[in-house]
C-alpha cells in the first residue's frame, strides 16, 4: 500500500451499516482473518452502476485508500473478515473439505435491494487452500468481473462484481501472470458444500443451525406449515430444486456453460456462481465441452440440466438427517424434474416469439435446435437475426446461415404459421430476448491482452456492452458478429 495512504488512513469507512449472520454461526462455519496485502495496488475497473445500487460512492471506492482496501491492504471499518468451511463432490467425485481457499467474506452491508455481502476474492491464503497460494491472476478476474454483469445484463441470477484491482505482484499459474482481486457481491455465498461439509463428518447440529440459517434468511416461507408436510428442511431442499432448475434453464436457452459444476460451487440460492472455465457458445454444438480441464465431458453443455440434479440430489442426503424422511427428500427433489423442461420450453418460446404455449411448440423448437447442431450455426448470431427477419428484415440473412437450406425453409414454413398475428410485437419480445452482445471468449480475451499491458479501456468497453446487451451500440457492431477463426483454439481451464 502507498505509504501516503497508510499515514491517512487506519480503516476505510463505507458508511453503512455492517450485518455479520454467517459469522455469528460460529467457529464451527469459518476461520476469521485479515486478507494478505498486495504490493503497489492499482485500480483496474469499477462497477459504477453497482456501486450507485448498493448505495456506495463510486469516488471513494475508486480512491487511494479504496483500491486499498478493495485489495486486502485496508481493512474496511465495520467489516469482519473471514474464509469458510465447506467439502464437496469435485467432477463426480467426494473431495473431502474444500473451503474458502482464496476468497475472505467482508460481512453483509445494508442497501435499497437488502443485505448484501462483500467477498474479496484472490485476497490471499487461508487455512482452507491446501496447497494454493490463495492468489487470483488478472486474467481470471478480468473472466469473472465481466461474465458476472454479463449474466446480470441478460438477466440470469447471479454473484455480481464490483471492483476488480490489480498488482504488479507475480503469481505462477501455467505462466507467471500477475496478481489481482475481485470484489463479489451476493445476497450470501454459502453453497451446497456447507451442508455437505457437516453432514459428511456427522455433525448433526451444526448442519442445523446453518440450514436454520438460511431458511430464516433466506426462505421463511419454508416454516409454513402447508410446504411439504410442515417440514421445513424438506421445503429448503424442494426450494432450492425448484431455483436451481429455473437458473439451469436460462443457462441452456442463453448457451451459457458453466464448466466446473462441482457442488461446491453451486449457491443455495440459485446463483450463479464460481466464473472459472465458462464459456457462451458460438457454435451451437450440444455436447460442447468449454473446460479443458474436463477430460471426460462431465460438464458438457448438454449434461448441464443432469448434473444440477445430481448435485441436488447431493444435497437431499446431506439434508436428510434434518428431514428423517427420505420418501419427503426424494419429493422434495421431483420439483426439479417439473420446473425445468416447463422453465425451458417457456424460455425457447420466448426466444421465438411465441405467446401461451399452443400444440407444436415442442417440435418447432427441437427442430430448430436440429438443424442449428447439424450445420453448427452460430447460436447467438442466429437467434438475433431471427428477431430481425421477424420485425421485417429479409429472410436471406438467417437462411445463409444453414448449409441444409430446404431442411429451414420447411421448418420456417411451420415457423411463420405459428407466430402470432402481431409480429412486431413478437418481434420486440424476441430483440428483448435474444441479446445483440454476448461476452464471447474472444471478446474477453483481447480485452485480457490489453489489460496485461496496462490498457484497461477494453475492459470498460465491454462491461457497457454486457450491461445492456439487447440494445444497440453504433460503433461496437464488431462485437455482436462472428468469432474470428482463432477462437475456437482458446483454451480455458480450471485455473481460468
Amino acid at each position: 500500500m502507498d505509504d501516503a495512504v497508510a499515514e491517512s488512513a487506519q480503516a476505510l469507512r463505507l458508511g453503512v451499516r455492517w450485518h455479520h449472520g454467517f459469522a455469528e454461526l460460529g467457529p464451527s462455519f469459518s476461520t476469521e482473518l485479515a486478507p494478505t496485502p498486495l504490493a503497489g495496488p492499482h485500480l483496474v475497473s469499477l462497477n459504477v452502476p453497482l456501486a450507485r445500487e448498493l448505495g456506495l460512492d463510486p469516488a471513494l471506492l475508486a480512491s487511494p485508500p479504496g483500491v486499498a482496501a478493495w485489495t486486502g491492504n485496508l481493512p474496511l471499518e465495520g467489516s469482519r473478515p473471514l474464509a469458510s468451511v465447506y467439502s464437496g463432490h469435485q467432477f463426480g467425485v467426494w473431495a473431502g473439505q474444500l473451503g474458502d481457499g482464496r476468497a475472505i467474506l467482508l460481512g453483509g452491508i445494508a442497501t435499497p435491494a437488502g443485505v448484501q455481502e462483500l467477498q474479496l476474492k484472490g485476497a490471499g491464503r487461508t487455512p482452507y487452500s491446501r496447497m494454493g497460494d490463495g492468489r487470483a491472476v488478472l486474467r481470471s478476474s478480468i473472466r469473472e468481473y465481466l461474465c458476472s454483469e454479463a449474466m446480470q445484463g441478460l438477466g440470469i441470477p447471479t454473484t455480481r462484481a464490483l471492483v476488480v484491482t490489480g498488482s504488479p505482484q507475480p503469481v505462477r499459474r501455467e505462466e507467471v501472470e500477475t496478481a489481482a482481486v475481485v470484489t463479489r457481491v451476493a445476497p450470501s455465498f454459502v453453497r451446497f458444500g456447507h451442508f455437505e461439509h457437516f453432514a459428511a463428518r456427522g455433525q448433526e447440529e451444526p448442519l442445523r443451525q446453518l440450514a436454520d440459517y438460511v431458511i430464516d434468511t433466506f426462505y421463511p416461507e419454508c416454516r409454513a406449515g402447508a410446504r411439504l408436510a410442515g417440514n421445513p428442511y424438506a421445503a429448503l431442499l424442494e426450494q432450492v430444486s425448484e431455483r436451481t432448475a429455473a437458473l439451469v434453464a436460462q443457462w441452456q436457452a442463453a448457451g451459457f456453460c458453466h464448466g466446473v459444476m462441482n457442488t461446491d460451487n453451486m449457491s443455495i440460492l440459485g446463483l450463479t456462481i464460481d466464473y472459472g472455465p465458462f464459456q457462451f457458445l458460438d457454435a451451437f454444438v450440444p455436447d460442447h465441452i468449454c473446460n479443458h480441464s474436463d477430460d471426460t465431458g462431465r460438464y458438457a453443455y448438454n449434461r448441464q440440466p443432469n448434473v444440477a440434479y445430481w448435485n441436488l440430489f447431493c444435497l437431499g442426503q446431506a439434508l436428510l438427517p434434518l428431514i428423517a424422511d427420505q420418501e419427503l427428500a426424494l419429493a422434495a427433489l421431483e420439483s426439479y424434474k417439473t420446473v425445468f423442461p416447463r422453465e425451458l420450453e417457456m424460455r425457447m418460446r420466448a426466444k421465438l416469439g411465441l405467446g401461451e404455449e399452443q400444440p407444436g411448440d415442442r417440435e418447432l423448437v427441437e427442430g430448430i435446435l436440429k438443424l442449428l447442431a447439424a450445420d453448427r450455426v452460430d447460436y447467438p448470431v442466429f437467434w438475433r437475426r431471427l428477431s430481425r427477419f421477424v420485425a421485417g428484415d429479409g429472410l436471406d440473412p438467417v437462411r445463409d446461415l444453414f448449409l441444409d437450406r430446404e431442411g429451414f425453409d420447411g421448418w420456417r414454413l411451420h415457423y411463420e404459421a405459428r407466430l402470432p398475428h402481431d409480429r412486431q410485437a413478437a418481434s420486440q419480445g424476441m430483440l428483448r430476448t435474444n441479446p445483440n452482445y454476448v461476452l464471447r471468449n474472444h471478446l474477453c480475451e483481447l480485452a485480457i491482452r490489453q489489460a496485461k499491458l496496462g490498457d484497461f479501456s477494453e475492459v470498460e468497453a465491454l462491461l457497457r456492452l454486457v450491461q445492456s446487451p439487447f440494445e444497440d451500440h453504433p460503433g461496437d457492431d464488431d462485437k455482436a458478429g462472428f468469432p474470428p477463426d482463432w477462437a475456437a483454439h482458446i483454451e480455458i481451464s480450471c485455473s481460468s
